[in-house]
């Protein structure tokens, strides 16, 4: 039996990585719903500039994802200036390509940070409120690739993993609370995060007013496998009931092992420098910490 369609009208939302592609696309998708939204993020200047052209509305939130006080100040900023949370949309995330024997460990904990801890962070802080009124509904974003390990992302796709897998596990926990769980999956997004790789031929590149539309579909009507295509659901239970040779060889024939050898790293630059991934000048992770993480 299909749930019954929500209003969004009047809820309150925060959404971490909020300044730019799919943080900023759900923030002003969830405008047009009639929401009240905040925006978190660690780039102070483009989170207000973002909420400025977003709309009057639009509440702007230094927040560290990484950092669970930030993360308290915020969502006490976000309370009480606009009220009780409703929805919680833990987008924040960075991504690092290259050879895992090669990864830098100051990079490997700054994207375990961000993707591992502030989901957490996120989760704990947010959901009390929520099961205390029995209503509330958190969003979790993670990746096609937390279904599906490639080379060359070995980091960011067990990031992924546990976010996949935190959800399913809280869903559980949550169950007959009345707050809802989702988790994005979406393909290869055309923001800067995905700057220098290659087209997927697995599934088409979507742009994150996509990702967005389909966020506010599940909170209307609460479902927890988001797929940005759809598409990539069916792909994906295909290949999980595949015997492990049927799997390599589907995986072969699409390329799909050597997506992301093929990543530009001139392209990619600029993306984990102001991901804190890379400080100019010098290799991936010394002084990350100086930098802001420009997220999904």
């Amino acid at each position: 039996m299909a749930r019954a369609t929500r209003t969004l009208a009047g809820r309150v939302a925060l959404i971490t990585g909020g300044a730019q592609g799919i943080g900023r696309e759900t923030a002003r998708a969830l405008v047009a719903e009639g929401c009240r939204v905040a925006i978190g993020d660690l780039d102070a200047e483009l989170v207000r500039r973002t909420a400025r052209e977003l709309g009057p509305d639009v509440l702007p939130l230094d927040l560290d994802v990484s950092g669970r006080e930030s993360f308290a100040l915020a969502l006490s900023v976000a309370e009480a200036e606009l009220g009780p949370l409703d929805i919680l949309v833990n987008n924040a995330g960075i991504m690092l390509i290259g050879p895992f024997l090669e990864e830098d460990e100051a990079a490997t904990r700054r994207l375990v940070d961000v993707n591992v801890h502030g989901v957490l962070n996120g989760m704990q802080l947010a959901l009390p409120g929520m099961v205390a009124r029995r209503s509330g509904h958190l969003v979790n974003v993670s990746s096609s690739l937390g279904r599906t390990g490639l080379s060359n992302a070995t980091t960011y796709c067990g990031s992924k993993f546990f976010v996949y897998g935190a959800s399913e596990a809280i869903r559980a926990e949550l169950r007959g609370t009345g707050v809802e769980v989702s988790v994005v999956m979406p393909g290869q997004v055309r923001t800067d995060l995905s700057a220098g790789l290659a087209d997927s031929r697995a599934a088409r590149d979507v742009g994150p007013e996509e990702v967005a539309a389909e966020i506010v579909h599940a909170l209307r009507r609460p479902r927890f496998d988001v797929f940005v295509p759809r598409s990539i659901g069916p792909l994906t239970a295909v290949n999980g009931l595949l015997p492990r040779p049927a799997r390599d060889a589907l995986r072969k024939g699409l390329k799909v092992d050597t997506a992301l050898e093929h990543a530009d790293p001139g392209a990619r630059r600029g993306y984990e420098l102001r991901a804190g991934l890379q400080q100019a000048g010098v290799g991936a992770g010394d002084g990350s910490r100086e930098l802001p993480a420009r997220t999904e």
